[in-house]
């Protein structure tokens, strides 16, 4: 059983009210990177957790305490969310804190099925970010483009 944890971005999750459902449905569905599971080998989620924000100095430490409340259950595979891998610069940083921090968690970049590109996926929620009314929720169902 692959037990799997999820980081999401603390820019689409609070900022913009992505609730992770692509996420999930794909992680339920076995599409996107689950499609790399062994169709035999049952996926139990164990928790999502958000990022501590985009870094200061203390960045890659408190991503760290965040991601031991997975570790401590036994996660032995974290999923950064698309919205990571499009949007965080800080991603390589990250992977490489968590690699060190945690060798027997395996670090997959990616979740759900990219149905667009990831320079579309950066200039909508960038236009998302400065509208007023407007959230992931919208992006997520195409409500995003007027």
């Amino acid at each position: 059983m692959a037990r799997i944890g999820i980081l999401t971005c603390s820019n689409a999750t609070q900022d913009l009210g992505c609730s992770s459902v692509s996420c999930l449905a794909d992680l339920r569905k076995r599409r996107g990177t689950f499609e790399d599971y062994p169709a035999d080998e049952p996926l139990d989620l164990v928790g999502i957790i958000n990022c501590p924000g985009c870094p200061t100095l203390t960045g890659p430490d408190k991503l760290l305490l965040r991601i031991r409340a997975l570790t401590e259950f036994r996660v032995d595979v974290i999923h950064f969310s698309n919205c990571v891998k499009a949007l965080c610069p800080f991603k390589d940083k990250y992977r490489d804190a968590l690699e060190t921090a945690f060798p027997s968690v395996r670090i997959v970049v990616g979740t759900h099925q990219e149905h667009i590109t990831a320079e579309e996926f950066r200039t909508r929620v960038k236009r998302l970010s400065s509208q007023k009314r407007k959230t992931m929720v919208d992006m997520i169902l195409d409500r995003d483009k007027d």
